[in-house]
């Protein structure tokens, strides 16, 4: 019996380990996991945001203020002031992104208003997401430099055309496009295009829109009259030799 009880004691001290082991032993705890504010419902109209593009449609770009709401809250009032309306996109880059809101055209200008602190979140990359440009910073730049560059988004932003992850985290997404993304396919690519698209009208769903409407068609070139035909120069007349008088003759 006492070999019993013994056997039993042996085994258990293998399976739990000796006091001492025991108390060493600390429980695992995983890492809490940040809590991630929900988006707004796809019925809010009032985070969503319609660009109307000379390239054919209406594109509808769902805003995200859960992650970035002072992007957001500037894009909604630059939007009810009209200040993207007729905006070129300057900086088009095959399999990479679109860019707009410059009211300048060649990437340096924004809008009156002052800058923004960036708000790097979670959301990626990925194909249609609408992200806030900023300006570069040089790899050799100082904590200072690197901090302003990543505190200078305004008013323009780009639509991602394929994934781009790289980005992540270095620049604020704000949005994503839910439909129409055909017309951002479309968009004329260069830096700068020869023949840039363009925001034809931007609005907030919440402000109940017109439907799209496309760009009126451009004025047919002027057609100048034919010229006159020139006129033949006259040909010069020979003047008449002078009459001779005649000659008195002697008496």
């Amino acid at each position: 019996m006492r070999f019993i009880l013994g056997l039993i004691a042996t085994m258990c001290l293998a399976v739990t380990g000796n006091p001492a082991m025991a108390q060493k032993k600390k429980p695992v705890v995983a890492t809490p996991v940040a809590e991630r504010i929900a988006p707004p419902a796809l019925t809010d109209k009032e985070n969503l945001l319609y660009l109307d593009l000379s390239t054919g449609g209406r594109v509808t770009i769902r805003l995200y203020p859960n992650v970035a709401p002072k992007m957001v809250e500037r894009v909604k009032i630059l939007t009810r002031q009209h200040f993207y309306d007729g905006l070129k996109f300057h900086r088009v880059i095959e399999g990479f992104m679109a860019q707009t809101g410059d009211p300048k055209g060649d990437g340096t200008g924004g809008s009156t208003l002052p800058d923004l602190p960036a708000e790097f979140n979670w959301m990626p990359h990925v194909r249609g997401a609408v992200s806030a440009a900023r300006e570069g910073a040089a790899p050799d730049a100082t904590p200072e430099e690197k901090k302003k560059a990543e505190d200078s988004a305004n008013s323009q932003f780009f639509i991602v055309l394929d994934p781009k992850l790289v980005l992540d985290k270095k620049y604020t997404v704000f949005g994503r496009v839910i439909s129409g993304m055909e017309y951002v396919d479309a968009v004329e690519r260069g830096e700068p295009p020869a023949n840039p698209s363009t925001i034809l009208h931007a609005y907030i769903a919440a402000d109940n829109p017109p439907p799209y409407t496309p760009a009126p068609p451009p004025p047919p070139p002027a057609v100048l009259p034919p010229a006159p035909a020139p006129t033949p120069a006259a040909k010069p007349v020979a003047p008449k030799p002078a009459a001779k008088k005649p000659t008195a003759k002697p008496r």
